[in-house]
């Protein structure tokens, strides 16, 4: 058995679960999730919590077993609480700024980069102190929120010398030694 697919899941009180044949639609205070589950994941649902199950022992059905939990647990914890990540910039000159539905990057190109915000999407910009400002990225849809961080620190990735770039506030920068004088 899959440790995470026989995990249970605590449904919220303020959260309902709704299932039509294979759709499952999840909706919370923040919003409303839907997925779609495959024929071979089943789900129980009894006294607030959720129990996935698989209908049989194929290999390909066991390894979804788990990312179907996972994903509905996401969905729950979503539409209930929300997720939100955190990248900061490091540059002398480098500034962010939330414009109407746009963030306006000013990275040391050219021209500065309008990145649209999508609807269900907020974004928080501080202002820099030491050169150093923080971006909040917040949604209900976890991978959403992580596909558009990611998409923003590719727009400058950390380099390992100065430590210049956009990073996730979790994230270690291995830097690298300069040239020596010898």
């Amino acid at each position: 058995m899959s440790r995470i697919g026989r995990k249970t899941i605590n449904l919220p009180s303020e959260v309902s679960l709704t299932r039509e044949g294979s759709a499952l639609t999840v909706k919370g205070k923040k919003g409303e999730l839907s997925l779609t589950l495959p024929e071979a994941i089943d789900m129980k649902t009894e006294d607030n919590t959720i129990e996935v199950v698989r209908l049989n022992e194929l290999k390909k059905t066991k390894a979804l077993h788990g990312l179907y939990r996972s994903l509905i647990s996401n969905a729950v914890t979503g539409v209930s609480e929300g997720f939100t990540k955190k990248l900061i910039l490091n540059g002398v000159g480098w500034k962010m700024e939330v414009r109407d539905n746009y963030l306006v990057l000013n990275l040391g190109y050219s021209h500065p980069i309008y990145f649209r915000i999508p609807e269900g999407i907020t974004m928080e910009a501080t202002q820099p102190v030491s050169n150093v400002s923080e971006l909040k990225v917040s949604g209900i849809d976890k991978e959403f929120v992580g596909l558009l961080a990611a998409k923003i620190r590719s727009f400058r990735k950390p380099e390992p010398y100065k430590g210049k770039g956009f990073r996730y506030s979790n994230e270690t920068i291995i830097r690298k030694a300069g040239k020596t004088a010898k």
